[in-house]
């Protein structure tokens, strides 16, 4: 494959996307990822289309890469009416996705328009236990593993590995929204099967494909006949990059597992300097001048 494999002008949107793998707010359990992962296998479960699904849950979650939890839910609650809460939502996701292919971007766009929501249907038992199965961290046969706290769990994971995908779709000239599926199903046998990472696949030897076998069956069997049968035809695509499909996946994937340690390492390596004076930590204001005096004065930093 000759030229570029990946877009790099969606690195900067992809680093922030990641965060949404530990944003929570007060009233809301887990984190912002974790609870899309459930929302979109709700709207599935419920006769959404996956081609709907991927646009309307990708949508969301550019828009929350800047807001957080000012989501549709809290702005109508908070008494905006639904053309309000529409326009900042909107605001949120064009600030966010002025890099991403100019048709998809026009596509997710009307995604937040007011209209009526989608029906959920019945959350399979897997989507809980995804968001409860810790990920392994950095693992690699015979070594000790690299532990880094807090751990992602599987449910946001593959929330943001769905979207990553559906954002790179253009790019590879592949179908979003089997993408999307493949990516919100790919780590099925860890619903059930504690994650050892790569270290553990080594030495499960050639038990790893039988025990893989049985557990994602366990998963696929909570799924209704059309359902599941989507879901087959998008993981088909999850062995190799011989698809358009599979290299929007395998590429999703990558960047997804390498900015999840960046982010770790990124904050470690953060100086106060720059906290400071990039990220103006003491903010300009009426009483700015102030508390620079009380740094100053207490030695701080």
């Amino acid at each position: 494959m000759s030229g570029a494999a990946a877009p790099a002008a969606l690195r900067e949107l992809f680093v922030e996307m990641n965060d949404l793998k530990r944003v929570r707010s007060a009233g809301r359990e887990g984190s912002i990822a974790e609870r899309l992962f459930a929302q979109g296998w709700g709207l599935l479960t419920g006769g959404a289309s996956p081609d709907d699904v991927a646009l309307d849950i990708a949508a969301t979650t550019l828009a929350a890469t800047r807001l957080c939890d000012l989501d549709a839910a809290f702005l109508s609650a908070a008494g905006l009416s639904d053309a309000a809460a529409s326009a900042v939502l909107v605001a949120g996701f064009d600030a966010v996705t002025g890099d991403l292919d100019t048709d998809l971007r026009d596509r997710l766009r009307t995604r937040l328009a007011p209209r009526p929501p989608g029906l959920p249907g019945p959350l399979p038992s897997f989507v809980a236990a995804l968001a409860r199965q810790p990920r392994a961290g950095v693992t690699c046969p015979g070594r000790a593993r690299i532990l880094l706290e807090p751990p992602e769990n599987h449910a946001e994971h593959c929330l943001i590995v769905a979207v990553y995908g559906v954002c790179l779709s253009p790019f590879y000239r592949a179908d979003p929204g089997t993408v999307f599926l493949a990516a919100m199903a790919h780590h099925f046998h860890n619903a059930a099967m504690p994650d050892a990472g790569f270290t553990g696949e080594v030495l499960l030897g050639d038990h790893l494909g039988p025990i893989m076998a049985v557990t994602t069956g366990w998963a696929m069997s909570e799924l209704d006949g059309p359902l599941r049968g989507h879901v087959e035809r998008a993981r088909a695509v999850l062995p190799d990059d011989a698809t358009a499909e599979g290299r929007a996946f395998h590429a999703a994937d990558c960047v997804d597992r390498v900015l999840q340690i960046a982010q770790h390492l990124r904050g470690a390596s953060t100086t106060m300097a720059a906290v400071l004076d990039e990220w103006e930590l003491v903010h300009a204001g009426p009483v700015k001048g102030f508390h620079d005096r009380v740094l100053r004065d207490m030695r701080i930093p």
